[in-house]
């Protein structure tokens, strides 16, 4: 770990060790009552991503965050690292910890994969929270589209390893007093790849989801269904890795959504205004508690408004006809 960044674990929130499907997993958890958030990090990152925010949150709320499978110090098995098997397996640790739902608050990678969670288990999401998310967009920084190139792998080693890395920390150690909370997110991210499992997980997962034009899963033409849950939107203002421009835009397909967007941060409003964060999102939380339907009304909404958007039609009538020979 980069000796800028701390693990993020405080009296109120504590980092445990999950055994899911013979696999460890680990994730940080808080608070004793309220309403439960589960909060879902970005490519690179952990559950420590949310930095101080974890330790407001977990005044008046329940937290839940995991380091995803090939992240921190969660395992980084070969295997899937599709937004699907992500959003899997954040339900099965909801299970384990005996959290029936939550508020999914999921951050760049993880918006995406808060959606994939909607969409896969309605009745579980009370609320939607996606902070400077992906999945609504082909715009993303060049850096990330680079490592879908050919042989962005066996660059990688090249540029990350023991012993950059500890030239790395070297440089950075007298600099860490004066380096904005964002820069040592990704700093302790780049860090991570020094490690070759960590490595492949990172070029895996990023393929899932990314192309050398930018995003390639998008949840464009499932969006109306974030209109049967409270939605918030929470972006810097000057992220240059996912623009704002994305929530706008999808703020104006959904109006009945609430959109914060931090003037002066960049991809992690989180930790560079953590305050702001906490009461945006405690706001939210308290202010939409009326909102919150049951899971079966929430399964029940959701299919709704699946057959509304959906139609059947006999395939003989839509089959083009057969080419002549």
């Amino acid at each position: 770990m980069s000796p800028a960044v701390t693990p993020w674990t405080t009296p109120h929130v504590r980092q445990v060790r999950v055994r899911l499907h013979g696999h460890d997993l680990s994730a940080r958890v808080g608070g004793t009552g309220g309403p439960v958030l589960l909060l879902v990090h970005g490519l690179l990152g952990s559950g420590a991503s949310f930095g101080p925010a974890l330790d407001l949150l977990a005044r008046d709320h329940r937290v839940v965050a995991p380091d995803l499978m090939g992240h921190g110090e969660s395992e980084k098995p070969p295997g899937d690292y599709s937004l699907g098997a992500f959003a899997t397996q954040a339900r099965d640790l909801l299970t384990v910890l005996g959290a029936s739902s939550a508020t999914v608050v999921g951050h760049s990678l993880g918006g995406g994969v808060a959606l994939q969670f909607a969409h896969q288990f309605p009745a579980l999401v009370e609320r939607l929270v996606l902070v400077d998310s992906g999945g609504l967009g082909r715009d993303v920084s060049p850096a990330l589209r680079a490592v879908t190139l050919p042989g962005a792998e066996y660059v990688l080693p090249a540029v990350f390893n023991r012993w950059t890395r500890a030239a790395g920390r070297q440089v950075l150690r007298p600099l860490q007093r004066w380096t904005p909370p964002g820069t040592t997110q990704v700093v302790s991210g780049l860090d991570t790849l020094a490690d070759a499992d960590a490595r492949a997980a990172f070029v895996h997962t990023a393929r899932a989801v990314l192309d050398t034009g930018g995003q390639r899963v998008s949840a464009a033409d499932r969006v109306y269904l974030a209109r049967a849950l409270p939605l918030l939107l929470v972006w810097g203002g000057a992220d240059a890795v996912i623009p704002v421009r994305h929530a706008h835009e999808l703020h104006a397909l959904l109006p009945g959504s609430r959109l914060e967007v931090f003037p002066g941060a960049g991809h992690f409003p989180q930790v560079d205004d953590p305050g702001r964060f906490a009461a945006v999102v405690t706001d939210f939380v308290t202010t939409t508690a009326d909102d919150v339907l049951t899971p079966a009304q929430r399964e029940r909404r959701w299919a709704d408004a699946v057959r509304g958007a959906s139609s059947v039609a006999d395939a003989a009538a839509v089959s083009p006809s057969p080419t002549p020979a």
